[in-house]
Order: structure tokens, then sequence, then C-alpha cells
């Protein structure tokens, strides 16, 4: 039997591990499946544990308001060992580039127990684009023993950074795994302002939440959606208002008065993925939104100055246009209204997975410590 610990703390954490756990949970003669959850993010966790029907084995109940980075790493590096010493995991999965898959395999480390990374290798080159999330992606990928890359480019990028080919594995994006699994085509939504959306009229959904994003950038991202609904009084924005207090009071009130426009509580995962499946065209500074919307064939435009998910933009997928006000409404205005330029990215060729990450992952895994 292997013993897996996975870790994980927040909502994107947990949708790309629940198709892993999923696959750890079906072979029950190799594996011994364990799940730990900092509860980095307490509420849309639980939300996400709920949709997938996991349970948490150990929760390090980490979350209190106004956390800072530093503070969360300091509490996951306090509260994991014990466990880790406790429970002595064959390997401990962390995923993506949160402060808790850093500190859970930085503590790992220093328990000397081996730590696999889904999701590996996804790099921007700027080490506070995105911030901090680019530096736990370096970082982890110098504690890992094992790597498990979403792409042939992220793969490329581990190789070179001096990562053994054994070690560095093609698997492609859990988040495809897990999005093919739940969306449905009868599917109705129960946010009460969701339900009351126009089925005959485009809808536009946005994101954004990044912290490099605070200040002038979210206000120049919100001048521009200001000016979209002006130009195109036809359509319909959708926009979970994250609750960081800096999202939430520019948002707000740059956008509240707006005909058409839907500022909404953050939803749920099922809502979320059923909202991107319903959307004409989506804007986002998120990392996973990147890979999932292009798998419903949807446009991204991604609000951000650089990726670390090139892939897309190479695919023809998804457009980098930053925060910038004018460039934002240019190329949008464009996808709004030349149908050759929608077409050509909304059937452009998905660069993120086929849906079997999750079971490339466990057979490597089952390989190694086997």
């Amino acid at each position: 039997m292997i013993r897996v610990l996975s870790v994980f703390g927040t909502r994107p954490e947990a949708i790309k591990m629940a198709p892993v756990v999923h696959a750890l949970q079906a072979a029950p003669e190799t594996f011994e499946s364990l799940v730990c959850v900092s509860a980095q993010h307490r509420a849309m966790l639980d939300q996400v544990l709920g949709v997938f029907g996991l349970r948490a084995d150990h929760d390090l109940d980490l979350m209190v308001p106004g956390q800072s980075p530093a503070q969360i790493a300091a509490r996951v590096i306090e509260r994991l060992p014990p466990l880790l010493r406790d429970i002595r995991p064959d390997v401990l999965l962390v995923q993506g580039d949160t402060m808790t898959a850093f500190a859970a395999a930085f503590a790992a480390y220093l328990e000397r127990i081996p730590s696999g990374h889904v999701e590996a290798g996804l790099r921007t080159g700027d080490r506070f684009q995105p911030f901090p999330e680019e530096m736990n992606r370096v970082l982890t990928t110098r504690l890992a023993t094992i790597h498990f890359a979403p792409t042939a480019q992220a793969r490329d990028v581990l190789l070179a950074e001096g990562i053994p080919a054994a070690d560095a594995h093609l698997t492609g994006n859990t988040v495809i795994d897990a999005l093919l699994q739940t969306v449905r085509p009868d599917y109705h939504f129960h946010t009460p302002r969701l339900s009351s959306l126009d089925p005959s009229r485009r809808m536009v959904l946005v994101t954004t939440h990044r912290r490099e994003s605070f200040g002038a950038p979210l206000e120049s991202t919100c001048a521009a959606i200001r000016e979209l609904a002006q130009r195109f009084p036809d359509l319909q924005f959708v926009l979970p208002v994250h609750p960081n207090p800096q999202v939430k009071a520019t948002v707000e009130r740059l956008l509240c008065d707006l005909p058409g426009m839907y500022l909404i509580e953050p939803v749920d995962y099922l809502e979320f993925v059923h909202l991107m499946a319903r959307a004409h065209l989506v804007l986002t500074d998120s990392g996973g939104v990147q890979e999932e919307a292009p798998s419903l064939g949807k446009p991204v435009l991604v609000l951000r100055e650089v990726t670390e998910r090139p892939e897309g933009v190479t695919a023809g997928t998804a457009v980098v246009v930053g925060t910038d006000r004018e460039r934002i409404v240019r190329v949008a205005s464009e996808l709004l209204t030349s149908a050759e330029a929608y077409d050509r990215m909304a059937n452009a060729v998905n660069p993120y997975g086929d849906g079997h990450a999750s079971e490339r992952i466990v057979a490597a895994l089952a390989e190694r410590f086997g």
C-alpha cells in the first residue's frame, strides 16, 4: 500500500485535486488516500469538497480574516509537521502555486518525505507577476520529488531547470478532468439573480482578483468593462465579486449603476462552470479559467500583463490584453462584432488536456512509489 497525503487549501486547488483523489480512491488495493486541508479559503473550499463528495481526514483550520501570505505559510509550516510525523505518508501531493502548496512541500522536505507537484512547470519569468504565485511555483519545483506537468511546454521548462526526465511526467491538466465530469446541458442556476439571465442575449463573464491588479490596474479594467457595457447595450455582464475589500470597493463603485450588469457574490463551482458554459466571452485574470473556458469553446481575454499559461495564447484560445482600458475594449469589441474573429478563437484546439490527467498521475505514483 502506498500512503498518499493530498494537501490543499483553496477552491482552485480542491477543484484540480478532486479528480486525483478520486483516482487514488478507485485503486484501494494500491493506495491509501488521505486528505488534509489547510482551509486557506474556508467557505469556498468547503463548497468544492461538497460538490465532489470529498471528506477531509485532517483539517489544519488556519483561516484567519485578513491574513497575509506570510501568516498562511507560517501556520502551515507550524501545524503540518506533527501530522506528517504521525501518519508518515509515502508521498505528499500539492497542487499549483498557493502558499499552502509551497509551505506543505517545504514541511514535507523538512520531514524528509517525498512530495509530488500537480500542475508543475508553469512560469511567467517575472517573480512578481503573478505575486506571490510565481515564486511559490519556482520554490515548489525545487522542493518536489516528482513533477506532473500539464503541457509539453511546462515539462520542457522543468527539464531546462534541471529536473531529471524520469521525474517530470506529462499528464495534462486535472482541471479538464474536473470540468468534463461536471458540466451538463440541463443545468439550472440556483442563484436567484442568475436565474433571471436572458438566454436570448449574449453574456460576458468577468473575473478579476489578482493582488498585482489592485488599485489603478483594476480601475482601468473596470473602466473598460463600463465602456463595453455602454457600447453594447444588448450584452449582459456577470461579475462574481471577490470578497477582498480592495476588489469589492473598486468594482462596486465603478460598475454598480450599469443596466445589464450582474455584480454577484462568489458562486460555487457548479454555478461557475455553468456560467462559463453559458457565456459568449470570458474576461479573466484567473489561471484556472484560462484552461477551463477553452474546453467549452469560449474565447478568453487574459486581464494580466503576462501569463504562465502561454499555450492558450499560442493555440489561439486566449489573448493577453492586460489591464489597459483601450486594449481590452478594442479586442473585446472585435470579438463581439466579427463572427470570423470569434469563431477562430472559439474553435481553436484546447491545449490543456483530454480529461485523463488524474489517471496518468496515479499511474506515475504507482510506478515510482510501488
